[in-house]
């Protein structure tokens, strides 16, 4: 998530050429957001209800905030801590991830990626390479750009393990988080934002319609949705629907989540680093797969799960059929391999499977502010 998250992003409308659907996008958390609603009068009010979920989101959880609920308990440097309900909803579901996946998706791997050179807002990072003389990233004689009183890269020596998730209480709102632990919540906070989002915008509209909502890919819906289900483009960036490798697919339920490697990118010294991170080993993820889009009950569960394949490799396609999930996976070769009934074909249905992984109950819950 990025930091200084406002309203001064306004929201623009999007031509689709279906009147019975009004659509909106913008730029939020250092991606792109978009909402789609019918009836079309729905949109200003869940435009609105999408603000404040995602204001809320980045106060909370944001690793680049200096001023984040999230950066405030890094920055005490461990102990026991009475959060928000957004936060503790957000920390949990990461840690139910975690449980859930084996630990393939762990959000104690905060250390690691700020390792790595991820240490601000990815607006900030130089794809290109680090400096000479400005080992974290930095511009030379430039202040470094991780928020204020973190750590640069620079600062914790190469990658190594996670902790593990099992170090991480949580009791409710109560966290205990051991000294000099740092959590990213990337695994899961744009599925919890997107799965906020939809139920926002459905209590905004008197839960009448239906509503999709979609951060930087990660989708979730609720509501009724169009006939024969919500319109989603699988492809590995936001803005590469009209690729050749993206594949239209409808969803009438539920969320999907895309976990990419080649996307959000930079380089190491001499080498390209990734931001998914094995937390076995604190590098990035060298399996097979380059794209994995799964769907699932909520756009969290996606979430989890997209990131889990990829740090799974080989064995993805073994624990994504396990979970019953229905999953798309591109390999570095461009090779497509479709799992657990998804559509083969463009346009076709995806199914939703029941149950979720990663929330306290039976589905989300709304999220504390």
């Amino acid at each position: 998530m990025t930091a200084g998250l406002t309203r001064a992003v306004p929201w623009q409308p999007v031509m689709t050429g279906d009147d019975a659907v009004a659509v909106a996008e913008r730029g939020a958390l250092g991606t792109s957001a978009r909402v789609a609603v019918w009836p079309p009068r729905n949109l200003g009010a869940a435009c609105a209800a999408v603000d404040d979920v995602l204001a809320a989101l980045d106060r909370q959880a944001s690793r680049f905030r200096a001023d984040s609920e999230l950066s405030r308990l890094h920055a005490a440097g461990g102990g026991l801590f009475m959060l928000s309900d957004g936060l503790a909803e957000a920390v949990g579901v990461a840690l139910a991830a975690a449980r859930w996946t084996g630990g393939l998706a762990d959000p104690t791997v905060g250390d690691a990626l700020i390792s790595l050179g991820y240490d601000r807002d990815f607006a900030a990072i130089d794809p290109y390479g680090t400096p000479p003389g400005a080992p974290c990233g930095a511009a030379p004689g430039a202040p470094c750009g991780a928020a204020p009183g973190a750590p640069c890269g620079a600062a914790l020596g190469g990658p190594a393990p996670a902790p593990g998730w099992q170090t991480v209480r949580l009791d409710g709102v109560l966290l205990r988080l051991p000294p000099g632990l740092r959590l990213d919540l990337g695994a899961t906070a744009k599925g919890v934002g997107s799965d906020r989002a939809v139920r926002a915008v459905m209590a905004a509209a008197g839960y009448q319609g239906g509503v999709l909502v979609s951060l930087g890919g990660d989708i979730a819906v609720a509501g009724t949705p169009p006939r024969d289900g919500w319109p989603v483009t699988v492809a590995e960036e936001p803005d590469q629907a009209d690729s050749p490798r993206a594949q239209l697919v409808r969803l009438a339920g539920g969320g999907v989540a895309t976990s990419s490697v080649s996307t959000r990118r930079w380089r190491r010294g001499a080498t390209m680093v990734h931001h998914i991170v094995d937390p076995r080993t604190g590098q990035p993820a060298d399996g097979p797969w380059r794209t994995v889009t799964a769907a699932a009950a909520t756009c969290a569960d996606a979430n989890a799960a997209t990131t889990a394949a990829i740090v799974a490799g080989t064995l993805a396609p073994q624990w994504l059929t396990a979970a019953g999930l229905p999953a798309r996976l591109t390999g570095h070769d461009g090779q497509v391999r479709c799992l657990g009934g998804w559509p083969a074909a463009a346009g076709g249905p995806v199914p939703v499977p029941s149950g979720c992984h990663v929330y306290a109950g039976a589905r989300p819950p709304g999220g504390g502010r």
